[in-house]
């Protein structure tokens, strides 16, 4: 079991941006700015949201064991409530989740517990807020034995929650960088534990809508959930490294070493979705001019799977005329039917072929 005394307020904390801490910021920045570059240059960087946002959730939730397929997950639909397993209701509540706080923190420029504990409402639909009661212990779930106590009691959770909202939100508080800054806020907020369930996942979105407010992001697409899944022991040794010694490099590190990666890895992900949405877009237009519209492209590349009945109502068309769509598709390659039960769905294998690992 371990003491809490690298839970003192981050402002505090000095000398940790060494050489070689330096040196990553340099390279991780550089990788985050162009991603942050075109991403801006896209004419609907919105699209991007609804898909890889998807992307994101799916490896943040399996971190925590949740784990969805592709299929499953494409299947599914939110807003119309209708999912195929619960491992992928779980998934969509994460990106909603996310979807949620980014909005928030475009409107006001601020990410506070407020908005914090609305994403962990919507991640697990509980209205419990932060923990109220002791008891809550972090165990090595192959040993069980105890590795980390987090305060017990309601008042140090709110003390703690409250110096860590000033931290994120008050600029002037520390001159670190904001990735170094990113990496300390994940570990004292991932420290506190301050949610009875869902912390890892708000955590990980946290992530995200801090490099969003900091101005490092204009839009939520960088799915760095995907280096802390691929390395996930390393992400619990780092994390518990610090907590046994104190000493913050190696999980800095790691961590600028994630957006470093991430954000090449989602660069060449969006550059290949690109060149497959003008694909199609010259092979509809050139095959179905009548039939093509820039909606049409939304719709195939906001649902990687879709059916009539999605395409019906967001394209606002009569529900033969969808099906009519949906089969031309078929017929030229762009899509596959598939039967599955007593309905058909339409894949774009192209597409969901980009986030195949």
């Amino acid at each position: 079991m371990t003491t809490n005394n690298y839970l003192k307020p981050l402002a505090m904390l000095e000398n940790l941006e060494s050489r070689a801490v330096l040196k990553a910021t340099v390279k991780a920045r550089a990788a985050l700015a162009e991603l942050q570059g075109l991403t801006n240059s896209l004419p609907n960087p919105h699209l991007l949201i609804a898909t890889l946002s998807l992307q994101e959730a799916r490896e943040s939730s399996e971190i925590e064991d949740i784990v969805t397929t592709q299929d499953e997950l494409y299947r599914s639909n939110y807003k119309a409530r209708q999912f195929t397993s619960a491992s992928a209701k779980e998934v969509h509540d994460y990106a909603v989740a996310l979807t949620f706080g980014f909005d928030i923190v475009q409107k006001t420029g601020l990410l506070t517990n407020n908005t914090i504990c609305e994403i962990q409402k919507n991640i697990e639909h509980n209205n419990a807020g932060f923990r109220k009661q002791g008891g809550t212990v972090l165990k090595n779930e192959k040993t069980d034995e105890v590795i980390h106590t987090p305060p017990q009691t309601e008042q140090e959770v709110l003390n703690l929650m409250g110096a860590l909202e000033a931290f994120i939100n008050n600029n002037d508080l520390s001159d670190y960088d904001e990735l170094v800054k990113m990496a300390l806020i994940h570990h004292q907020f991932e420290s506190i534990h301050p949610f009875y369930d869902g912390n890892g996942r708000t955590g990980r979105i946290i992530n995200i809508l801090y490099l969003c407010k900091q101005g490092l992001l204009d839009t939520p697409v960088l799915y760095i959930s995907s280096y802390l899944n691929q390395h996930k022991s390393d992400y619990y040794k780092h994390l518990q490294h610090v907590r046994e010694t104190g000493d913050w490099e190696e999980w800095i590190l790691y961590m600028l070493k994630a957006v470093q990666i991430t954000s090449q890895d989602t660069l060449r992900t969006i550059k290949r979705l690109l060149a497959l949405m003008q694909e199609h877009k010259h092979i509809i237009k050139a095959t179905f001019p009548k039939m093509y519209s820039h909606e049409l492209i939304n719709h195939l590349f906001t649902h990687p799977y879709t059916k009539v009945e999605f395409a019906k109502d967001e394209l606002d068309i009569h529900r033969n005329t969808a099906r009519n769509y949906l089969n031309k598709l078929v017929k030229i390659g762009i899509l596959d039917k598939i039967e599955h039960g007593n309905e058909y769905y339409y894949l774009n294998t192209s597409l969901c072929g980009l986030f195949t690992k």
